[in-house]
């Protein structure tokens, strides 16, 4: 959908959800409030997108480098209709629409704003407000019509007790045409909190002759804007219950829906079964056949076909299919595990690549490593990556056996076959097929009792 671009206002201070943190940069699952909008806006593909920044300007805009996106800035806050004034200066002689929203209405759908768009083409409305019929409306400015046409936008701390008890309320999402910016010249700080409103466009529109209209929408938890941390909460389970329920659909089993977190953009595998306590955070990606128990936290990672993870944290890895991680297993970045391995409890692996059908038992630390096929590492062995200024890495061959409480102290590579004593300490390499003892000699001694 071209012809259109849109003014995202995101220079709100935010005082009700009591940060030093820019309200529009708190996360809802796992992407910050700005995100969701920009993305809800970009999928309508707009000619341009211009942010309004003011405070926490610097926060934000870090985090929009490297974005197509315009930025301008509301130095001092006046008020919405002031801040989309500051965008005026980037849209001298555009034609198309303007979309305007917040940016702290993370779950709007870009099928709603597409359906407001259009339908300010159709009516040939200079304004087109997005609006919803709410339960409780406190808080909201109040749609007022005549003759069942829209007539203005009354805010609550200007609204007559008459105005309150209307219950369709304005979502602050707009479709203007190019009156726009006459009409927001014409806007004055003539409220309770003398600030400069966007929703006064609607009467200025009207009163010189313009069209203006109304797009309703069904769900309103779409308009739910995000000013306080009981508000951010509250989205965080409109999300994820709707994730639950596309995934139960979809054959995934979830023992308990209410004891779970899983991210809005989980991909999760059929028959998969999901028990109490699991924690999948963004960027996860889940076979099918597979189980997760216990207080598992699993983030930014791929996990293959009928994998089992108990009570443990798996970050940024590779897990092939059929392979089993815990209980109280920590997989940290690039940890690539191949089909069959087993990472057992208490054990720890980093950037590591640990080949089919290998084994890593308990109490152990592999990290900055490569292991062969059919690998056994026994209790307690650790890879001694680091010499307190580079890491280096160790290497194992297949059908190595390495017995319990080794340190292979890196750079070192073992051969394959090779049967590495308890209680060695490896230094050097050593070629396949032999065994490694590096251990010093037992005495015994007298002992005075």
């Amino acid at each position: 959908m071209r012809n259109f671009s849109a003014v995202i206002l995101a220079a709100g201070a935010g005082v009700r959800i009591n940060s030093s943190i820019p309200k529009v940069m708190h996360k809802l699952s796992g992407k910050p409030l700005l995100e969701w909008v920009i993305k809800a806006v970009s999928f309508l593909k707009p000619d341009d997108i211009v942010v309004v920044l003011g405070h926490g300007a610097g926060t934000v805009e870090k985090y929009l480098s490297g974005k197509n996106i315009k930025i301008v800035y509301q130095e001092k806050q006046l008020g919405s209709a002031h801040a989309l004034m500051q965008a005026e200066k980037v849209f001298e002689n555009y034609k198309g629409k303007i979309l305007v929203i917040s940016g702290d209405v993370p779950l709007i759908k870009p099928s709603t704003l597409s359906t407001l768009i259009k339908n300010n083409k159709e009516t040939g409305a200079s304004v087109t407000v997005l609006v919803a019929e709410v339960k409780d409306p406190f808080g909201y400015g109040r749609i007022v019509k005549n003759n069942g046409l829209l007539e203005k936008i009354v805010e609550e701390k200007d609204a007559t007790y008459v105005e309150k008890q209307i219950k369709q309320i304005n979502s602050g999402i707009y479709c203007f045409d190019k009156n726009l910016w006459e009409a927001l010249s014409k806007v004055k700080p003539n409220n309770a909190k003398k600030e400069y409103y966007i929703t006064d466009t609607v009467a200025i529109l009207k009163e010189s002759g313009k069209k203006v209209s109304l797009t309703a929408i069904k769900d309103d938890y779409e308009i739910k804007g995000i000013n306080n941390r009981t508000e951010l909460s509250q989205a965080e389970r409109i999300l994820k219950d709707k994730k639950v329920k596309e995934l139960l659909d979809n054959g995934v089993s979830i023992i308990d829906v209410n004891n779970v977190y899983i991210s809005y953009d989980a991909k999760i595998g059929r028959d998969t079964v999901i028990y109490p306590g699991v924690f999948i955070d963004t960027g996860v990606s889940r076979g099918k056949g597979c189980i997760i128990k216990g207080t598992s936290y699993i983030t930014n990672s791929k996990i293959g076909d009928e994998s089992v993870i108990s009570y443990s944290y798996v970050d940024g890895a590779f897990v092939s299919k059929k392979v089993k991680i815990g209980p109280f297993s920590h997989i940290r970045p690039e940890s690539v595990l191949k089909e069959n391995v087993k990472i057992g409890n208490f054990s720890e692996t980093k950037k590591v690549l640990i080949e089919k059908n290998s084994k890593v038992n308990h109490l152990s630390y592999i990290g900055d490593a490569k292991l062969g096929k059919d690998v056994n590492i026994g209790a307690g062995t650790i890879t001694c990556n680091y010499d307190g200024v580079k890491k280096h890495r160790t290497i194992i061959g297949a059908k190595s056996f390495v017995g319990s409480n080794v340190n292979f102290i890196a750079p070192v590579k073992i051969g394959q076959g090779v049967l590495v004593a308890a209680g060695s300490t490896i230094t050097h390499d050593v070629p396949s097929g032999k065994l490694a003892i590096a251990r010093a000699k037992q005495e015994l001694k007298c002992r005075k009792i």
